[in-house]
């Protein structure tokens, strides 16, 4: 590793040598027969002379673009003859687009100016239909999550942001190991999929803890689809789509910060990050880097000397590079590891099997990807190849009363390999349009072995699939039509997923949407809930029932998206309605012991389950003085009957309504900067009452708990100083939770349950923090 990173180092110098200073446009390419600079001119801020720097300028369906200059400037080189659009993007700034014409090698000059945008409603997304478009273009409802909401709310890692998202809601499902998921529309972790940059590389395994191990400082944007709308990704997305955007080197920039945060007085956390971008003056390759430290002390809520938030100690570093053999070619390799060590429990200063309850895990993740995208026909049409791998080893320990059977190991490899076309055409069938046909193989081996409870799982899942849709553009309605076959090993049938979406615009700042699709969740052995059992003293083996059936799914919704300038204020209403209709459901239950006195669990399938609700995000803006966003969900999730979740031999438990679910709960964000050294935030989630699983231990007989709602409100301060030559350092200070809103009614002691964890996963917190960046 040291080597990797000293070559890293060697890397970075050299291209430091050859990047682009801030005082000079980007130049011509002369040794690369790139040709003679076509189109150049100047970005200013709109009803002033005040040039507009790292502004990027793009050609519009051509890939990758150009950085203005600190004065501004940008200049494009090759660019073909006739007619093209350029677009040009600022953070805070609205988008502009204008056609230029160009019909010989005299260079063309065009000037923009930009106006003020106090929250940005037309980012260009890819999870839409896996091609760049602008938002208000896509035909599917993509949210976006920013850089700026992660400074906003303080956010480390990625579990703490997704809850700023209507429809989005993130919980901790154990005390002891720290088991984050995200709930979309209402269906738990296993019904959504993650992916990074595109790929979905996070398998079962790497998704348990998956959303705190990856640190926000890593992340260029979060785009979140939700229902099943987003087939091209994968038809098990049923819940929706996490699509995690790394950051990718757009201009020379550095990052450095560091936070010190103290919960409630008790536990300490530090925090610490950096990133370093660098690109080529003449834009043909760059690299981004970042790294990130972590490290929590165990936080003991009641005093009963079991902790409620576990020991964390993390360390991630990455990178995302690209290189560019020819104008209409480009290369992107992205590579990043973590090591993480977690623990929970008591007795922290013992081994494991020497404490009265430990859940122990140390992973080693390593993930990366490499792609090649080659365009044809002036960008017309475009080819793209790719292959992610990510391989996790686990040493775990989940145990108590010293129970020296709890050590386990788990090896999970998983990658992707793939091929998608993409063709725009001037006319298929009735009218223009953008055709993409792909392939995808998936394979995941995991091998989970925990000796002491004889357990030796080895389970692989291949998946092969195609994709095929087509994208019509019309005056006013733009149709979105496809299907997507997949061949699962553990599904004996091959399974079609078709999807339609219509989107209608009759004007630039509103569109309504509508939106079919299906989706399946292919059964599994592997469940996190095996470590749930082994603290409990337990062997368990869960096995597939004969004939098991995959979970499919029916997602329809519709949306209607209103964007308004009222004099100086900014205003963007989106209202979204879904229905889900689960078939098939999968459920666990008891079946007997084997010869070694170990429970065996069957995964069956049950009825099925409804999922319905409206989404609410609103935002209002007065410029930087004063931005608000407010989101809300109110939905229903019920099974069909009523399914058990708990029982022994002397009752079963049934419930019809989905555990762990509100029926309500929403946020809201506040920012303004009334000076122009000093701005601050407030930020808070609501949780309304949800049904929760109590089992027996610590209480006589288990039972079904409704927990009270919650809100929680956060503070943040930031002080800006410029040091030197656009340099500039950061300080923040602030309070998350301030009213210390965190579940009352733990558990305590040996026989607690540690799955009966509810609402905020964080108690009242005190920061503050230094950052330095250009």
């Amino acid at each position: 590793m040291k080597q990797f990173i000293v070559v890293l180092m060697l890397l970075c110098a050299g291209m430091s040598a050859l990047a682009v200073t801030p005082d000079n446009p980007v130049k011509e390419d002369r040794g690369r027969g790139r040709g003679k600079c076509l189109v150049k001119g100047k970005v200013i801020v709109k009803g002033s002379k005040e040039e507009l720097p790292y502004a990027t300028v793009q050609i519009v369906g051509q890939d990758g673009g150009v950085v203005t200059n600190e004065h501004g400037e940008f200049e494009i080189n090759h660019v073909g003859k006739g007619r093209h659009r350029l677009r040009v993007r600022a953070m805070g700034y609205r988008t502009e687009e204008r056609e230029v014409v160009l019909d010989s090698e005299k260079p063309v000059e065009t000037n923009f100016a930009l106006g003020e945008e106090a929250f940005v409603t037309d980012e260009v997304v890819v999870s839409a239909n896996r091609n760049e478009v602008s938002r208000k273009e896509a035909p599917v409802v993509v949210n976006v999550m920013s850089t700026k909401l992660f400074e906003m709310v303080n956010s480390t890692d990625l579990a703490k942001s997704l809850d700023y998202q209507s429809g989005l809601r993130v919980e901790n499902n154990c005390q002891n190991c720290g088991f984050p998921q995200v709930r979309i529309n209402g269906l738990e972790g296993p019904y959504s999929q993650i992916l990074i940059n595109s790929r979905p590389v996070v398998s079962a395994l790497s998704g348990v803890y998956g959303l705190e191990q990856i640190p926000v400082n890593m992340i260029e944007r979060v785009e979140v689809v939700r229902g099943g709308g987003s087939a091209l990704f994968g038809a098990n997305a049923v819940g929706g789509t996490v699509n995690i955007i790394t950051k990718d080197p757009i201009s020379n920039s550095f990052q450095v910060s560091s936070t010190m945060s103290n919960m409630n007085g008790k536990s300490w956390e530090q925090y610490m990050g950096a990133n370093a971008s660098l690109v080529s003056s003449d834009n043909t390759y760059g690299i981004a880097l970042y790294q990130a430290y972590r490290n929590r002390n165990p936080y003991d809520a009641d005093g009963d000397g079991f902790s409620e938030l576990g020991k964390l100690n993390m360390n991630t570093f990455g990178l995302r590079t690209y290189y560019r053999p020819s104008q209409y070619s480009r290369i992107n390799l992205e590579y990043h590891t973590t090591n993480e060590f977690r623990r929970g429990g008591n007795k922290f200063d013992y081994q494991p099997h020497e404490s009265d309850i430990t859940e122990q895990t140390k992973h080693i993740i390593n993930s990366g990807g490499l792609s090649y995208d080659q365009f044809f026909n002036e960008y017309k049409q475009k080819l793209s190849v790719y292959g992610s791998v990510q391989h996790v080893d686990r040493n775990s320990y989940y145990g108590a009363q010293q129970d020296l059977n709890a050590y386990g190991k788990t090896d999970d490899l998983t990658w992707v390999a793939g091929a998608m076309f993409v063709s725009n055409m001037d006319r298929l069938l009735f009218s223009p349009a953008t055709l993409t046909a792909g392939t995808e193989y998936q394979n995941n081996a995991l091998h989970d072995v925990m000796p002491g409870y004889h357990r030796d799982m080895k389970q692989k899942v291949r998946i092969a699939g195609g994709f095929l849709q087509s994208e019509w553009k019309m005056n006013l309605l733009t149709l979105l039509a496809g299907a997507r076959v997949d061949k699962h090993n553990l599904i004996d049938k091959v399974i079609f997923s078709p999807r339609v979406n219509l989107l209608y615009k009759p004007a630039e700042d509103f569109q309504a949407r509508l939106t079919y699709s299906t989706g399946f969740r292919a059964p599994q052995a592997y469940d996190e809930d095996l470590h749930v059992t082994a603290v409990g003293g337990e062997g368990v083996k869960i096995v597939l029932a004969d004939g098991l059936r995959e979970e499919r799914s029916n997602s329809y919704s519709g949306s209607v998206d209103w964007t308004a300038h009222l004099g100086h204020w900014q205003a963007n209403l989106l209202l979204e309605g879904f229905y889900t209709d689960l078939n098939h459901v999968f459920v666990l239950e008891e079946i007997g012991k084997d010869a070694n006195g170990d429970k065996i669990k069957e995964r069956r399938n049950g009825k099925g389950a409804r999922v319905y609700g409206v989404n609410m995000d609103a935002k209002l803006a007065h410029g930087k003085e004063a931005q608000f966003q407010l989101g809300f969900t109110a939905q229903r999730s019920r099974y069909k009957t009523a399914e058990q979740w708990t029982g022994d031999d002397e009752e079963a438990l049934f419930t019809k309504k989905m555990t762990r679910t509100p029926d309500y709960y929403g946020y809201f964000t506040f920012t303004s900067a009334p000076l122009k050294n000093f701005d601050f935030s407030l930020s808070g989630v609501y949780t309304g009452e949800m049904q929760v699983p109590h089992m027996a231990g610590y209480i006589e007989k288990s039972r079904m708990e409704t927990s009270p709602d919650f809100i929680t409100v956060n503070l943040k301060l930031n002080y800006t100083v410029t040091l030197k030559d656009k340099v500039k350092m950061q300080f923040n200070t602030g309070i998350q939770n301030a009213f210390n809103s965190f579940q009352k009614d733990l558990d305590k002691g040996v026989l607690r349950d540690a799955g009966y964890f509810y609402g905020p996963t964080q108690p009242r917190t005190y920061f503050f923090g230094v950052k330095i960046f250009n």
